[in-house]
Parts: C-alpha cells; sequence; structure tokens
C-alpha cells in the first residue's frame, strides 16, 4: 500500500477545488482564537499566509532569518506574476493556463493542484491591486501584459522589473499591520534548526536568535515551512547567498517526504560567470525574451564586436528551431539550445560561454510606433531609435541599468550577454491537496513544496504560486486538519501533562534543543584548516558539473561518490569561526553547508534513478535526434518522494500522476 495519499477531491476538474473549499471542515472563531500557527520564512508565500491566517483568527508567529520581511528573497524577481484574465481578449483561460503550466512542467505536475492554481490566479492580480500594488497599467488606465516563455497568449502582469519588490511590499504591508494589531509576533533575525515532532506531529519548531545565539523552543498547533527552494546547493546561482535548504531538511529527516528532488531549474538569461570571485550571479528577467532576439555568429569562434555583424550572418538559432513561439520557448529549452550553441563553437564573449539578447530590432519597431502616434513623418533612423529607446526604457530600464553597472556596457547600444544559470528549484517537499506533508501538521507553501511545476517552471509562475497558496488555498485547507486539533484539545482539556498545557515543556522540546546544541558544539569542536565557504564552492563544482544543465550515469554515479567524500572532509577539516553565543555567520553558513552537503547527495541520487529527460532533468542517454528531452511516460510518469531512513540511505516512494483532462504527448514548441 502506499505512503502517498495526494488527497485530491472527487469530481470535474474545473469544480474541483469549488466544491472542495465549500465543503471543507471550518473553525470556529472564537476556537480559532486558542489556536497557535508556527510560520517560517516571510517571502510572499510566508507573509501572504501569515496575515491571512491572522486576520481569520489564529494566533500566528513569524520568522525570517532577515532583518526583516522586505528582505525576503522574493523581492529579487524582476519579470511578473501570471493570471488567466484574458486582458488582452488573445485566446487565454483558466484552462489555457491550466495546459501550459501542465506542458511546461513537460507531464510531470499533478493535474489538481494546477488546475487550482490557474483558477485563483485571477484573484491574486485583484488582491494586490487593492492593496495598492503599482502594476504597469496601459494608456488608458488598464492593468498592462507582457508576453513570458513557452505560452502564446499574453498574461504576465508586472511592475517595470521589479514586481517581486511591489508584490512583497503588498503583503509585507498585509503583515505589519497584523503585527501592528497584536494578530502576530515577528521573531525577525531567527532561524529554524528543527521541526519539533510528538508522536509523528508537528508540534513546534527550535530557532536560533541569530543575534544572540540564543536557542529557543516554540510551540504551535500547526507548522507551515515558506522557505524558498534550495538552488543554492550549486553555490553559484541567482539566488540570494542566504537561501537555504535547512528548515525544509530539517522537516524531511523528521520524516517529511522529499519530492522530485532533481528537477532544477536553469535560467537563460542570466549574466555569465566573469571568475572564481563570484559567489552568485545575477538575472535579466525573462520579460526581455518579450522584446529581445537572441542570436550567436554563424561563424564559430567570430571575435567581431556584435554591433559589426551584419543582419545576414547571425543565427537566430531559437526563432530558427522554435518557429512557433520563437525566443518564448520555456527556459529548460532555451537553455539548453544555449548551451548547445556555445559548446558547438558559437559562444561569445571572452569566456565563449555567452548568447547575445539583442533589443535593437524591437527599439526600431517601438520607434516607429512612437513617430506615427507623434504625428512625425519620415523620422530619421536616429530619432526612431531615440523614440524606441524611451518606451524600452519604460518597460525594463532597471535592469538595464544594473546590466551596465555590472557589465560596463550599455545595453540601449551593444546586445548583452547572457548565459543559463541555476535559477529555482521545482523539487521540494512532497505535499498533498492541502499543502500538508507526510507530517501531520507540517505544512510547505511556495517554493519550499513541489507540487505545480513538474521538471520545469514556466517564467512568472513563481511569484503567482506563492501567492495563490499564502492567500488562497492554505487559509481553507489548514482548517481541515486544525479542526481536529479543536477536537483533541477539548477532548485533552483535564488532563495535566496533555500538549497544550506543557507546550514547550514538553520532553520532545528538551530532546531537539539538545540535539541542536549538540550539533552547533560539533562544529566548533573540529577546529580544522578548511572555512566553510571553501566546501560550499567544492561542492558547488560537483552539481553544476555532474547534475546540472546535463546528467548522465557515470558522472552522478561519480557525483555522489564524490559529494560523500566531501563530507566525510567537512566533518572532519572544517573551521568554524567565532563562538555559539553571539552574532555569527560563519556558524550559520556552516549549518546550511553541512545540510547542502547531505541533499546534493540525493539530487544525484534521484536524477541517477530518473532513467529519463523532462524538463530541467536532462539525462544526455535519452535525447531525441534534435537533442530534444526524450521522456519515459511508460516507467517514469510519477513523483519520486523519498523518505529519509538514515546517511545516504533513502527509500523510494512513487504518487502515480493520472492525466484525465490533458492528452499527454511530446512537447513540442516549433
Amino acid at each position: 500500500m502506499s505512503k502517498l495519499d495526494s488527497k485530491i477531491p472527487e469530481g470535474p476538474i474545473d469544480q474541483k477545488w469549488t466544491k472542495y473549499r465549500s465543503t471543507v471542515p471550518l473553525v470556529n472563531p472564537a476556537n480559532k482564537r486558542s489556536l497557535e500557527v508556527l510560520v517560517v520564512g516571510s517571502g510572499l508565500a510566508g507573509a501572504s499566509a501569515a496575515a491571512t491566517l491572522a486576520e481569520m483568527g489564529y494566533k500566528v508567529k513569524v520568522f525570517c532569518f532577515q532583518d526583516s520581511p522586505r528582505r525576503a528573497h522574493s523581492i529579487a524577481a524582476q519579470g511578473g506574476v501570471n493570471a488567466a484574465k484574458n486582458y488582452q481578449n488573445d485566446g487565454d483561460s483558466t484552462y489555457r493556463l491550466f495546459y501550459d503550466t501542465i506542458k511546461g512542467g513537460d507531464y510531470r505536475a499533478r493535474e489538481g493542484n494546477v488546475h487550482r492554481l490557474a483558477e485563483v490566479s485571477s484573484n491574486i492580480i485583484d488582491q494586490c491591486v487593492a492593496q495598492g500594488v503599482p502594476l504597469a497599467r496601459e494608456y488608458g488606465g488598464l492593468l498592462s501584459n507582457r508576453s513570458f516563455g513557452g505560452t502564446q497568449v499574453q498574461r504576465t502582469f508586472y511592475a517595470a522589473g521589479q514586481t517581486g519588490q511591489q508584490l512583497l511590499l503588498g503583503a509585507y504591508s498585509a503583515l505589519q499591520r497584523q503585527v501592528g494589531m497584536g494578530a502576530v509576533e515577528l521573531c525577525s533575525r531567527h532561524e529554524m534548526l528543527d521541526v519539533v515532532t510528538i508522536d509523528g506531529v508537528a508540534r513546534g519548531i527550535i530557532a536560533r536568535n541569530l543575534v544572540t545565539g540564543e536557542m529557543e523552543k516554540h510551540f504551535g498547533h500547526a507548522v507551515l515551512l515558506c522557505t524558498g527552494g534550495y538552488g543554492n546547493v550549486f553555490y553559484l546561482s541567482t539566488n540570494a547567498m542566504g537561501s537555504n535548504v535547512t528548515a525544509a531538511w530539517k522537516a524531511h529527516k523528521k520524516g517529511a517526504f522529499f519530492g522530485n528532488p532533481c528537477y532544477t531549474q536553469i535560467h537563460p538569461t542570466c549574466i555569465p560567470v566573469s571568475g572564481d570571485h563570484q559567489s552568485k550571479l545575477t538575472l535579466m528577467s525573462e520579460s526581455l525574451r518579450n522584446d529581445g532576439r537572441i542570436w550567436v555568429p554563424k561563424k564559430k569562434d567570430d571575435n567581431r564586436k556584435p554591433t559589426d555583424i551584419p543582419e545576414e550572418e547571425r543565427d537566430y538559432y531559437l526563432e530558427r528551431r522554435y518557429p512557433a513561439f520563437g525566443n518564448l520557448v520555456p527556459r529548460d529549452v532555451a537553455s539548453r539550445a544555449a548551451k548547445e550553441r556555445c559548446d558547438a563553437g558559437y559562444g561569445v564573449g571572452n569566456s565563449k560561454m555567452a548568447v547575445y539578447l539583442d533589443f535593437a530590432y524591437n527599439t526600431a519597431r517601438y520607434g516607429r510606433t512612437e513617430a506615427t502616434k507623434r504625428n512625425i513623418h519620415n523620422p530619421s533612423q536616429e530619432e526612431i531609435m531615440r523614440l524606441g529607446k524611451e518606451v524600452v526604457k519604460e518597460k525594463y530600464g532597471n535592469l538595464f541599468d544594473m546590466y551596465q553597472q555590472i557589465t560596463g556596457e550599455n545595453p540601449y547600444e551593444v546586445p548583452m550577454r547572457i548565459y543559463p544559470a541555476v535559477h529555482y528549484t521545482m523539487g521540494g517537499l512532497w505535499v498533498d491537496y492541502n499543502l500538508m506533508t507526510t507530517v501531520k501538521g507540517l505544512y510547505a507553501l511556495g517554493e519550499a513544496n513541489f507540487s505545480d511545476h513538474g521538471a520545469n517552471r514556466l517564467g512568472a509562475s513563481a511569484l503567482m504560486q506563492g501567492l495563490a497558496d499564502g492567500y488562497f488555498v492554505i487559509p481553507y485547507t489548514i482548517g481541515v486538519y486544525l479542526s481536529t486539533e479543536v477536537t483533541r484539545m477539548s477532548a485533552e482539556k483535564d488532563k495535566a501533562d496533555s500538549i497544550d498545557k506543557l507546550k514547550t515543556k514538553h520532553p520532545a522540546f528538551d530532546a531537539a534543543l539538545k540535539e541542536q546544541t549538540d550539533l552547533i558544539n560539533k562544529f566548533f569542536s573540529i577546529k580544522g584548516t578548511k572555512s566553510v565557504e571553501s566546501f560550499h564552492k567544492r561542492l558547488g563544482l560537483i552539481m553544476w558539473n555532474k547534475c546540472g544543465m546535463a546528467r548522465n550515469k557515470q558522472g552522478l554515479t561519480e557525483a555522489i561518490t564524490e559529494i560523500q567524500a566531501l563530507r566525510k572532509e567537512f566533518w572532519s577539516d572544517v573551521r568554524v569561526l567565532g563562538s555559539a553565543d553571539e552574532f555569527n555567520p560563519d556558524l550559520e553558513k556552516a549549518g546550511r553547508v553541512a545540510d547542502f552537503l547531505e541533499l546534493g547527495e540525493l539530487m544525484c541520487k534521484d536524477a541517477l534513478h530518473r532513467e529519463e529527460s523532462c524538463g530541467g532533468h536532462f539525462r544526455e542517454e535519452h535525447q531525441t535526434e534534435e537533442g530534444e528531452a526524450k521522456r519515459d511516460d511508460a516507467n517514469f510518469a510519477y513523483v519520486a518522494a523519498w523518505e529519509y531512513k538514515s546517511e545516504s540511505n533513502w527509500e523510494l516512494n512513487k504518487e502515480e500522476l493520472k492525466y484525465e483532462n490533458i492528452k499527454i504527448a511530446q512537447r513540442s514548441y516549433k
């Protein structure tokens, strides 16, 4: 019998969520005031969930390791948020967003969750507009849309190149309102180190005050993990350096299954690596592919300036290979195509590991339109480009400024140079339809769970999922569980040793606290010769080279052995500076890298067992004659949910994926 129950409601796909949320058990307002919910992470998923649950009447505690929820990594999202409002009247619909997301994920996502996401997407825009989020608008005042990869409609709402920042400020404002009213207790500069379980049920967390070093116990009737993805296992990624897997990984070791860990998203439009000195990479929004054209020279090792290469000597390879979608193919397809061109010797720049993203064509198109609007007849080419530049600047100005500050090149005058980089992780803690993990009372929201994106996430869907989970899903589904907590509390109210009376005095909290304190002391006791950072870099190199854009059996087998050896070396030769009872970033990083060293091995094991290519998981042994990903639906149409047993030992559980509303087909964007 399977250990996994996705709890997908019965009935037609377009009625599942409506009927379910109308029939789920409720918690009455008086009982909500006695229920405590811990929210770990304060990005879009965490802030929106905490604000909504507090407004509903629950007692909420929020934890973030940053000095303010405004510093959550959601702020870094640039391009936009999807919603099926069909403002452009170009054929969009809830079903089309659902279909595009399933297809974009290479048919490895769960139908029920994805359709729900598409259904509530429109509510997200209404919610954010009501909060005052300054989404871009057309001249007449209507909200503006632009195109993103993997779709043939314009459904992406945006706020210039800082959509994540503006959406986060909206959620943060809602959160701070609840803080001001006393409904939310905000614990900033706190890092969760462990989940406390009692009889297999999540009852709280152990957190470290990052300023004082004090270890704290916190009780909750439910714990929500909203801690983002694990892309920093690769060291170089577009994630903030503080982004980590610790909360999710500690939950995994306490019984939460990890779903599809090998599914990593490589983003095609990042500023290329410039040297060994870098600690992170910078993303150039996918929205730039809306107006930019990607190309390489037709001649190998062409060292001419891009402006000196005539049109007929340029290879617009995405437009050539995928005429139906052109530059707007999904991220995994665009990334592999760029790698293929560079590997074949057509790369540009000093490293030859980059391609051009050129705005000249659409700048001129915008300029001609502006000239017509201003009644300028026979404008010069210079005037056309000047007018077009004004339009491009309004749409993408901050992105262009950021590129110029980093590279020293003016992208208005010369094409950007871009190359794929690690960006998002589709894998995460396995959750059911209610967003509950395999640990009762423990939930995972946003990028921390696996549920919506399959093997590849379409652009502008991360913000959509985070806000959908926080604002519109968890407020309904958490009641299914908390209503049973009310019943339990009532039955145990006269017991002197009931969980609710003991709370953090329960022995399980003391045991978890001691375990984490001993781990911290172990870090300091090693007194090795190598820095934490050096181990992170070495792990990242193994992961990128052997479990990155392309994987094969030999490389993955080698990677597992190398990671095990590196982990052994870490625990015998790492040197952690400072002490435990103070602000100590080196200690923080040591704990995070220790977890990455375990996660990296599982990622490689997952990639090794999945003998197919799909989405961001590209096994070189499994590709078509044209070099496209070759799925094996007969043997691998399932979610791989890994159960932790002991060090280097996991048990594979499978959730079969059934498609009743979409016909599975070879993914094509031609």
